[in-house]
């Protein structure tokens, strides 16, 4: 697909890079398609001097277009690319240095400017086999030469994409090239089926490169669909929200995606000063997925720059995992029917009743896709569920993953389910069992949360999920609900990230305890189960995975270990 971009439209500019860190105005780079495509086969070619076809190529290098290189090279090369964000120096790092161990690449590419870094952490990892260090910027990129490499036996994986590590050791999903063009193809059916995506459609993004949502939307569909891309870094995103509203509005039918909490931060962050004289109305879309999304979210978000002209058919919330390459179901925002609202003692119990919009849980709509298939089934009996019943949620199709690299059948027995009974036109297996709870009302799909994360208080199923969303309404900052063991039996433990005070005088002491009281009362209110403890805590104190999600097994060890550090403690 590159090459023959670059042979149909080489003068054409096919990813954009905007660097902040050097420049607040912002440093351009631009790529075309031609330029691409030789690069590409010039890493390849280098490449090819140092590993086999099938051995791993690890990244550990900054977002930037050379990150874009190492990744698209390695693949030309035969090898298998494994995505990973660059360590911090004297960091200790495990996840990367797990993923080393899991891989044993042959070779880790970065940049001259991160070389010294990385090839320090490299030595301190004690690898059986000392993988090459190639600098990617070091290569004579712009080599003339053959624009293709002589062919070779690819492998079946294109790359390996490992997990946030949220809640175990990182995983490497093996996806291979028919996961991503099948995916993509059912991406796009589900998104522009209505309403095709314009030829002059820009790509923006600021996700980082090492995530799922990040590589397939920033890297890989650029090139499947020959739209231009417009991206940034995800530092550059948390520094001035208002970049990544800027880049929708400046950019041609922009198209994008985003985790729910990065929605949340730009309703805040971004001034009627720093669109002036800017319009939304050209939006394509902008996908949330990645964490469970929130209609109160995107009720803010749509509401926030509804008068730059934004709409709320814009948003296109979104399920998927890494295990199904990164898409399963979309749906589309509509602020007239905006949620289900669903009782919530009835969802812990595994059943659907509906209940007023001002009752119980707000979930967000979805469409069943056709492609791939999608059933709710009870875990315990392997039969599906019946409507307005809890059930997981277990996904079957050509972009399903075939298992995780260097694993025993014992730990990867998700990807092989089989359906006991299985409806009519319903295929047996293999199954995906994503680990994700969720049914089907009214024709449409809902998702509740994830089953390791299930909060059991004093017998009652509660989805932290919902829990964190009432905290939400009253504070707007990252909450996580966890269960805590106390004699015996499970009690609820909130953790609230607020702004830090600048001191803890009478005023802010009488301000946390108002905020205290507020969440109380809502949790009481909303789920019937009281609190057992408030922990308030400065931003950014809640540990997350790489994509943002949160990390509640870390959330409990630290509040085991009062390694939190509480605002209203002096």
């Amino acid at each position: 697909m590159l090459h023959g971009r670059a042979g149909m439209r080489p003068d054409d500019v096919a990813f954009t890079f905007t660097e902040y860190s050097r420049d607040p105005a912002g440093s351009r780079e631009t790529l075309t398609w031609a330029q691409l495509a030789r690069r590409t086969v010039n890493v390849a070619r280098d490449l090819r001097r140092h590993g086999s076809t099938g051995d791993r190529a690890v990244i550990l290098a900054p977002q930037g277009l050379e990150y874009i290189l190492a990744f698209l090279g390695s693949m030309q090369a035969g090898l298998i690319a494994a995505p990973l964000p660059l360590p911090h120096p004297g960091s200790g790092h495990d996840r990367v240095s797990s993923v080393l161990a899991d891989t044993q690449p042959t070779v880790v590419l970065t940049t001259s400017a991160a070389a010294g870094d990385v090839g320090d952490f490299i030595d301190r990892s004690r690898l059986d086999m000392v993988p090459k260090l190639v600098e990617i910027d070091a290569i004579d990129l712009d080599a003339e030469g053959q624009t293709i490499l002589e062919p070779i036996d690819l492998p079946d994986i294109a790359y390996l994409q490992y997990s946030s590590g949220s809640t175990r050791l990182p995983t490497g999903v093996k996806i291979s090239h028919r996961n991503l063009t099948v995916n993509f193809e059912q991406l796009m059916r589900e998104f522009f089926a209505q309403s095709p995506l314009p030829p002059d459609a820009t790509l923006v993004s600021w996700l980082p490169f090492y995530h799922d949502m990040g590589l397939v939307l920033g890297v890989c569909a650029p090139i499947l669909c020959g739209r231009r891309a417009e991206l940034t870094s995800p530092v550059a995103f948390l520094e001035k929200p208002a970049r990544w509203v800027r880049a929708l509005a400046e950019n041609p039918h922009a198209w994008s995606s985003a985790p729910n909490f990065a929605f949340d931060l730009a309703a805040r962050k971004t001034t009627d000063e720093d669109l002036e004289g800017l319009d939304l109305g050209g939006v394509v879309g902008i996908i949330s997925g990645a964490e469970r999304v929130e209609p109160a979210t995107m009720h803010r978000f749509v509401d926030r720059f509804a008068h730059f002209n934004f709409r709320d058919h814009m948003m296109r919330p979104a399920y998927g995992l890494a295990e199904a390459t990164v898409f399963v179901a979309t749906g589309t925002w509509d602020e007239s029917s905006p949620a289900g609202y669903f009782d919530a003692e009835e969802l812990g119990a595994g059943r659907v009743r509906p209940c007023a919009s001002d009752k119980g849980a707000a979930l967000v709509r979805y469409r069943v896709p056709q492609s791939p298939s999608l059933r709710i089934v009870d875990g315990g009996t392997c039969r599906e569920c019946p409507p307005d019943e809890v059930g997981e949620i277990w996904i079957h199709g050509e972009n399903v993953s075939d298992g995780s690299w260097g694993r025993g059948p014992d730990a990867q027995s998700c990807f092989g389910a089989t359906l006991v009974d299985p409806s009519p036109g319903t295929p047996d297996g293999p199954w995906l069992q994503t680990g994700d709870l969720g049914f089907v009302h009214g024709g449409e799909f809902f998702i509740v949360g994830r089953i390791k994360d299930l909060l059991i208080i004093r017998g009652r199923n509660h989805y932290p999920e919902d829990v964190e969303a009432t905290v939400q309404e009253v504070t707007r900052g990252r909450v996580a609900a966890v269960a805590i063991p106390v004699n015996g039996t499970e009690r609820l433990v909130t953790v609230i990230e607020l702004k830090k005070p600048a001191e803890l005088n009478e005023e802010t002491t009488r301000r946390l305890a108002e905020i205290k009281r507020d969440v109380t009362a809502g949790i009481s209110n909303a789920h019937g189960v009281s609190v057992e403890d408030i922990v308030l805590v400065p931003a950014g104190s809640i540990p997350t995975t790489t994509s943002g999600k949160i990390r509640r097994a870390a959330c409990v060890e630290l509040y085991q270990q009062n390694r939190f550090a509480r605002l209203d403690v002096r």
